[in-house]
């Protein structure tokens, strides 16, 4: 895939990720802070949970690995890993229980597109304020990440909430063997979704297998890029008040061309692992997931894996949407708040930023791991698979955030037209135009 230089990730992400979070609200932090000073001092190990969405296929060795590096080097803490389904809407909704409970999960992965949602609905510590009280890195955020990374984990009023932790984008990657058997050019893929159209229907033809499958958790971040990169909006503001906007042309353009495919057998309509499944066994050409997916594809795939550029609309600019997620602390005693806030540090760490990356295909957040020796310089020079995910940098664009207290049902209500367009219950335009009816009632 030719030659290239990690020296420039983050300029890279420089350029893709001069974000503002759409939509965050006024924070609800507690006021304790994570004065490591506070409270009564523990007689024992501090005893922390880690929440996480990270699957054994999806980095789950990986978390496994940290955390007991941590605890093996850190006795006066231990963190207790807990993997918890359904993406970041099942985890945030389990943590919300919890903390109604009063047993709230001491560090969280929040998914960028609840930011907005967590910060006006959920107590929680901010990493600014644990920062703070942080009697040997007081600096620690402002030495160590760029600002428009940092942007990513800010509420609506600037403060640094939650910590950038994993940082993608998507990509499409492809089974270069198959591509050869049905006289593609497997080192010219498909540029844009027209040609990823008629190659998928090439495979079709020629060996009876789907040509794509584009990736279906439980959210619309792989719809939200071919919406956004068709020039299409999720939310508008009218006299002052937010409305759903993706019923435009552009989005139900870019979803009925999925229904179509489905419709037509060219793609592939299945759950995120079973689609990947699919894919890494032969049976689907093409898949459009998160680079992150890039250390389990490469694992299971035994065929020419690669991976290309987020396919356009034409010559229209591509859009996609950053994924990720960003470290909480919903901790409500001081010490488990400044355990938390140390095994944060740790998580992201040079060496820890390298070994997650290694682990996933997330691109680190942090300055300076790219470049550094020690870090992920040699790897990400000899690994072509993430190039892709480097080189679209430039095209990344906020992950839309519904304001309010209804954000979970909300995204709820587009995954549920996603669902509805790809079985062929509704039509891209019906579907839209009911979900945005929803979101609008919900926004009210």
């Amino acid at each position: 895939m030719g030659k290239w230089k990690t020296t420039t990730l983050t300029s890279c992400i420089a350029l893709g990720l001069t974000l503002t979070l759409a939509g965050c609200g006024k924070g609800t932090a507690t006021s304790s802070g994570a004065s490591a000073n506070a409270g009564t001092a523990p007689t024992g190990p501090v005893t922390i949970e880690y929440w996480h969405v990270n699957s054994q296929d999806f980095g789950g060795d990986g978390v496994k690995e940290l955390v007991k590096k941590f605890n093996d080097t850190h006795k006066d803490i231990q963190v207790v890993d807990k993997y918890q389904p359904g993406n970041y809407p099942g985890l945030l909704q389990k943590a919300q229980a919890a903390i109604s409970g009063g047993t709230p999960p001491d560090v969280a992965q929040i998914g960028y597109n609840f930011i907005s949602y967590v910060t006006e609905n959920v107590p929680f510590t901010s990493v600014e304020d644990a920062a703070k009280n942080d009697k040997k890195e007081p600096n620690f955020i402002k030495d160590n990440y760029l600002s428009n990374i940092i942007q990513l984990g800010q509420s609506k009023d600037g403060k640094v909430v939650g910590l950038p932790y994993s940082v993608s984008n998507p990509v499409m990657y492809y089974n270069a063997d198959l591509l050869k058997q049905v006289g593609w050019d497997a080192n010219n893929p498909p540029k844009t979704w027209d040609e990823v159209r008629k190659l998928s229907a090439l495979v079709k033809e020629k060996t009876g297998n789907y040509g794509l499958y584009i990736q279906e958790p439980p959210d619309n971040w792989a719809q939200y890029a071919l919406g956004k990169s068709n020039g299409g909006e999720w939310l508008k503001t009218e006299n002052g008040k937010p409305k759903a906007a993706f019923d435009n042309p552009e989005v139900i353009q870019a979803y009925q061309m999925m229904g179509d495919m489905v419709k037509d057998k060219l793609a592939l309509h299945a759950k995120w692992e079973e689609g990947l499944q699919a894919f890494s066994s032969g049976k689907v050409a093409m898949v459009v997931t998160t680079i992150a997916k890039r250390e389990s594809l490469q694992k299971q795939s035994k065929f020419d894996l690669r991976t290309t550029l987020f396919p356009t609309f034409g010559d229209k600019k591509r859009s996609i949407p950053a994924g990720g997620n960003a470290l909480f602390i919903f901790s409500k005693d001081p010490n488990k708040q400044a355990a938390a806030w140390e095994f944060i540090k740790f998580m992201e760490s040079p060496e820890s930023l390298a070994t997650w990356t290694k682990a996933t295909g997330y691109l680190p957040p942090r300055k300076g791991v790219a470049e550094d020796p020690n870090g992920l310089k040699s790897f990400l020079e000899t690994n072509p698979l993430m190039k892709p995910a480097l080189e679209q940098m430039n095209g990344v664009v906020p992950w839309v955030n519904f304001p309010g207290a209804n954000g979970l049902q909300a995204e709820q209500a587009l995954i549920d037209a996603r669902d509805e367009i790809l079985t062929g219950k509704s039509d891209a335009a019906t579907a839209l135009k009911n979900a945005a009816d929803k979101v609008n009632k919900l926004l009210q």
